[in-house]
């Protein structure tokens, strides 16, 4: 009988723009997507991140996880310098000798440590504009910690996560709408780039993926970020009920933020408030409580529970929102309500 031929192992098949060299990094280290390392690999892709950051050569870039430095090497080639920030020593150490030796190196400040618990202000130099091939794990940080800076970055090419991407341009009534939509779209304009495979990746994470572009509101009203979220979270704590059964729900909270104000700002309590603290005192059989007063006036927690109801009621009343529920709610809708409870003294950050 004829003998069998050998047989002969097939190679494995590569993606387009897979490496297999020995010199690569996905040789060299195990990549942990427990923190979102999954690198670019379409150089295509990255051309387009770079291109639509509308880079100019004075500007200074901050990159959030450049991995390997597929963008940030693309980067250095436009603008005049880099601050990147990498979590993994490893990926820093391979970023350097990326560099090494080339002009490039001196225009490169490498920072290692958890962006999501740097502050901003206290650690980086000011920087023009950010892009990212961004951790999915603290997408929604990086969008805030940028957006709330005093003097946020001109545009964030971000690649995201593909529903987070659409959670950002979200408008009232579609079923991603949420806290993310309106905080992100009032304080910049939100733009899709590009959708981005799974597979122009390595390795592939499980979803896909989206660049968006930020550009901050320059006309945007002078209002904390802090303070504006604040209010949204109670608004969309549960975005279907109505607004008057959220605040009913945080009226504590309401509560302990307004004695803050009377504290810091005895002067502002109106003599409304006052004369209503004053009357319920006067009317009040049992002993109120004399830990707590309001511009010299004891009050009980029922005097108290009393006004703040009556406050939030009134707030509701005039804007017209009370029946309205967060889901169908506008940018604007939100400002008139967050300046009406100001109106009242009521504060959220």
């Amino acid at each position: 009988m004829p003998k069998s031929s050998p047989s002969v192992a097939k190679r494995p098949r590569h993606a387009p723009y897979d490496k297999t060299s020995s010199s690569t990094p996905s040789s060299i280290f195990k990549f942990n997507t427990h923190i979102g390392q999954h690198i670019l690999k379409n150089p295509g892709i990255a051309d387009t991140i770079v291109a639509k950051a509308i880079l100019k050569p004075t500007d200074t870039v901050l990159e959030i996880g450049p991995g390997t430095g597929v963008l940030t090497t693309r980067i250095l080639d436009q603008a005049k310098s880099v601050i990147a920030v990498e979590l993994d020593p490893k990926m820093a150490a391979e970023l350097t000798k990326r560099v090494q030796g080339t002009p490039k190196k001196d225009k490169l400040n490498i920072i290692t440590g958890d962006f999501a618990k740097l502050n901003l202000s206290e650690v980086l130099p000011s920087f023009d504009v950010c892009i990212s091939n961004t951790p999915y794990q603290i997408s929604s940080i990086i969008v805030s910690k940028l957006l709330s800076l005093p003097r946020p970055p001109r545009i964030c090419i971000l690649m995201v996560q593909r529903e987070f991407g659409l959670r950002l341009s979200a408008r009232a009534g579609d079923s991603l709408y949420s806290r993310l939509s309106v905080n992100t779209q009032f304080f910049a304009k939100v733009s899709q780039i590009a959708k981005v495979g799974r597979n122009n990746f390595t390795p592939p994470p499980d979803v896909e993926s989206l660049v968006v572009r930020l550009e901050p509101r320059p006309d945007r009203p002078q209002i904390a970020w802090e303070e504006w979220d604040g209010m949204l979270r109670i608004c969309f704590s549960r975005k279907n009920k109505t607004l008057r059964a959220s605040f009913g729900d945080f009226l504590d909270l309401c509560q302990r933020n307004w004695l803050t104000f009377t504290s810091l700002y005895p002067e502002k309590v109106s003599d409304e408030d006052r004369q209503f603290l004053q009357a319920a005192l006067d009317a009040d059989d049992s002993k109120p409580d004399i830990h707590q007063a309001v511009c010299g006036i004891p009050v009980s927690k029922t005097t108290l529970r009393l006004l703040m109801r009556s406050k939030v009621d009134h707030v509701l009343e005039s804007t017209d929102l009370g029946e309205m529920r967060a889901a169908r709610c506008e940018e604007n809708d939100f400002l008139k309500l967050l300046l009406a409870f100001h109106q009242c003294g009521i504060y959220f950050a």
